[in-house]
């Protein structure tokens, strides 16, 4: 497998034979995770602590699932009762774990960098579930592995991810990631939720929702993201569902085999028809959380060989 990184903080730092690798290990752990009995051995006797900075349900309860399938000892650090709380620093904290001797470090944290940060200070594999506004690897891996097998490729195909560009890292990594497999990308949102300069990221920006998901492969949602706002993005909820929530009306402007994807939580009836997200035809959502599981074990498999790989290179120049 070509996969040589000793963590995952981001796509940016990919290749697509990195993303390929990933998502090839994937699909034998999605076979895998539909057998009777669910468990392997790839992290037999390894530790894995998962830190959440900020609430997560999908992607914690994900990543826990994933390592106790791969025989991982998982514990699950309250941060909200941690002793950041108390004044603590993150580096000491960084510090405080790497004395626990860790294997696999989970971080989810609401300041952009802060996931690189923690893997400078620790001798541990890291892999980000999500820092700020910066990236969310992992999702955008589980969005490349649903469409895969969908569409039985991931390349060559249009794509709109339509919504709360501005404040998402999940549109981040998945326009980093489809941009790497030769996509087109198409991006759709009032401005005031579009980031400047986002046209450097070689992408296609439309207002108009007609006009931007005509004849795509793929429409992804997202979710407005009102914790990261600090204004009026919006006129109203009601508003925005009339010009961008998707329905059936704007997703027939798609080709007909389209696809609809969310990464989730939804807000039914302001970014997406209730219907149409649970249209087992067209909605790929469900998948995308059963791809969740089998993305994030194969990274901590590949990141648990390269980890052992540098440990026994290291204790042989010791010797």
């Amino acid at each position: 497998m070509t996969y040589s990184h000793p963590h995952l903080l981001g796509i940016e730092p990919l290749s697509p034979p990195d993303i390929t690798a990933i998502l090839d290990l994937a699909d034998q752990y999605v076979d895998l995770n539909r057998r009777e009995v669910k468990h392997g051995d790839a992290l037999s006797g390894l530790t894995q602590i998962n830190m959440f900075f900020e609430n997560s349900t999908r992607t914690q309860a994900s990543f826990e699932l994933a390592g106790k399938r791969l025989g991982a000892d998982v514990m699950s650090m309250a941060m909200q009762a941690s002793s950041i709380k108390k004044g603590e620093t993150l580096i000491d904290t960084a510090l405080t774990l790497n004395a626990m001797h860790p294997d696999l470090l989970i971080v989810r944290h609401p300041q952009s960098g802060a996931v690189d940060l923690l893997a400078q200070k620790v001798n541990c594999a890291v892999l980000n579930a999500g820092d700020g506004r910066h990236e969310h690897p992992t999702q955008a891996l589980l969005d490349a592995l649903t469409i895969r097998r969908a569409k039985g490729r991931l390349h060559r195909l249009s794509i709109a991810i339509c919504g709360d560009i501005a404040h998402s890292r999940v549109a981040r990594s998945n326009i980093l990631l489809l941009g790497k497999m030769e996509n087109r990308v198409r991006l759709i949102g009032p401005p005031t939720l579009m980031p400047s300069g986002i046209a450097e990221f070689g992408v296609e920006v439309f207002e108009d929702m007609e006009e931007g998901l005509r004849d795509v492969d793929v429409v992804m949602m997202l979710r407005l993201q009102k914790e990261r706002m600090d204004g009026g993005f919006i006129p109203s909820e009601r508003e925005y569902y009339h010009r961008y929530g998707l329905d059936a009306e704007k997703l027939s402007h798609a080709k007909p085999d389209a696809i609809v994807m969310h990464p989730g939580p939804m807000n039914r009836g302001v970014e997406i028809d209730g219907e149409l997200a649970d249209d087992i035809n067209r909605s790929v959502i469900q998948e995308q959380v059963e791809m969740g599981v089998a993305v994030r074990m194969a990274a901590m498999d590949l990141l648990a060989r390269n980890l052992r790989a540098r440990r026994q290179a290291e204790a042989a120049v010791m010797v």
